[in-house]
């Protein structure tokens, strides 16, 4: 990589760094205070839930204000409304009010996340997405990982200290892109295919995103106060959430390759199959912090890598020109996904108790297992076409991070090689995937040589 791509890219990865440290143990502090204030596991999974609504409202609608505004002005408007919705939080300890605040921040956060991904696509050619989403991938994990781990020292000062910690890094945040030299990109104003769409393109890929929604909303909100009541300290539950965050970055690659070499769905089947076993081992092994440790350790590889292998699954059977509105559907089927999550497993938790959550990582694991079988059955999956991209779902602009040159170049072969042997893809609809633009909105498109999906007639479904 280039040193001048590498400073074209430094602020927004600094930023997000500094950023991700704070909001990487922020659901978890949260999750811990509302448990120690004596609410219910039903009212921590309302509030949990609120981030995430917040998180799908964003992603459908900062792209406005973005291109509004401009990028430095939406950053330091996003950024410091995660700053006071954090203080905020600090100051007011009731929990409709942590709803209203968590359902703000949210929104606030998928807007910076919007601002760097967008940053991030026009920073180089396409042939340098690949190594851009890389360096995103591991400024948010090892985010991710500090944070945790800085979870027992802001606690153990007590009162509103990590509320004030996390603010702090949300402010200092906007100095690497305010201050560090940048050029201002442009972001595409494009809707993603509705759900109902999505369904008849690719049903493994929206069962996929949707479980995996499910899951990693789980697994940030809920499994603190499950740690917490098998009476782990604080610092504890931190390293714990800091090893299934590490699992998740360390898993990830190689569950990627091996993606690369077989068939999708069988890989899913089985990353579906060791999360069921993994929580069996959690309901049914004597209590052991190292054993703990190692088993949330694959835990986190596992659920975090449905996500990543369900899309690629969906770009093996996508025409070229869908990939990328493709890629924002199944993005908005996760953060569904995410929004249900803490709604749906709480309640389980209230009445079978703390290992409630573990009942629901092996009945959801399994029902992914029976549905990724089925669909096997009945239409085995092709081989896959384009490398694998490692993909936390962050914004609709990360969609089009992901849909990397050889992805796109993958799926245009794939297409090609149908096209000759007259078969017929899954993905096949019978009407255009998406209408063109309306003429009271601007188009600026980052693959100009890559006709709009909304120009082209699908073929006909068998």
């Amino acid at each position: 990589m280039s040193r001048q791509l590498l400073a074209m890219a430094l602020a927004p990865l600094l930023g997000l760094f500094i950023l991700g440290i704070g909001n990487g143990f922020l659901a978890t502090v949260i999750t811990l205070r509302l448990d120690a204030a004596g609410e219910s596991a039903v009212v921590i999974g309302w509030v949990s839930s609120a981030y995430f609504i917040g998180l799908a409202l964003g992603a459908m609608l900062n792209d406005r204000l973005l291109l509004r505004i401009g990028h430095i002005r939406a950053y330091g408007s996003f950024a410091s409304l995660v700053a006071v919705t954090v203080l905020l939080q600090g100051l007011v300890s009731e929990p409709w009010a942590w709803f209203v605040l968590r359902l703000i921040g949210g929104w606030a956060t998928v807007g910076v996340y919007l601002v760097i991904e967008s940053w991030l696509l026009t920073a180089g050619e396409a042939k340098s997405r690949g190594r851009l989403l890389a360096l995103y991938m591991i400024s948010l994990y090892a985010a991710g990982v500090l944070g945790q781990l800085l979870l027992g020292i802001t606690e153990a000062m007590g009162g509103a200290a990590s509320f004030m910690v996390i603010g702090m890094l949300a402010s200092l945040s906007v100095l690497p892109m305010a201050m560090i030299p940048r050029v201002s990109p442009l972001i595409e104003k494009a809707e993603p295919l509705s759900p109902l769409r999505l369904i008849v393109l690719t049903p493994t890929g929206v069962v996929g995103s949707f479980g995996s929604g499910l899951l990693v909303a789980a697994i940030y909100s809920l499994l603190p106060l499950y740690l917490q009541r098998i009476d782990l300290t604080v610092s504890q539950i931190g390293q714990m959430m800091a090893v299934v965050i590490l699992g998740a970055m360390l898993l990830q690659y190689p569950v990627g390759r091996w993606s690369d070499r077989h068939d999708r769905q069988l890989v899913l089947i089985v990353i579906s199959a060791f999360c069921v076993v993994i929580a069996i081992a959690l309901l049914t092994l004597p209590p052991n912090r190292w054993l703990l440790a190692g088993l949330l350790f694959l835990l986190g590889g596992g659920v975090f890598s449905l996500y990543p292998v369900a899309v690629g699954h969906s770009a093996d059977r996508a025409p070229a020109g869908a990939l990328v509105r493709m890629s924002q559907g199944l993005l908005l089927i996760n953060a569904i996904g995410s929004t249900v999550s803490p709604l749906l497993i709480s309640p389980v938790m209230a009445i079978v108790g703390d290992t409630g959550l573990l009942w629901a990582f092996g009945v959801l694991g399994f029902a992914l297992v029976v549905f990724f079988i089925w669909r096997r059955s009945v239409r085995p999956a092709p081989v896959p076409v384009a490398p694998f991209a490692s993909s936390t779902p962050m914004s609709s602009a990360g969609a089009e991070l992901v849909v990397t040159e050889a992805l796109m170049q993958g799926a245009s072969e794939h297409e090609h090689m149908e096209d000759l042997s007259g078969a017929v893809p899954e993905v096949a609809v019978a009407e255009p995937l998406v209408g063109p633009p309306r003429a009271e909105e601007s188009h600026v498109s980052y693959f100009p040589d890559v006709p709009d999906v909304g120009d082209e007639a699908a073929r006909a479904s068998t």
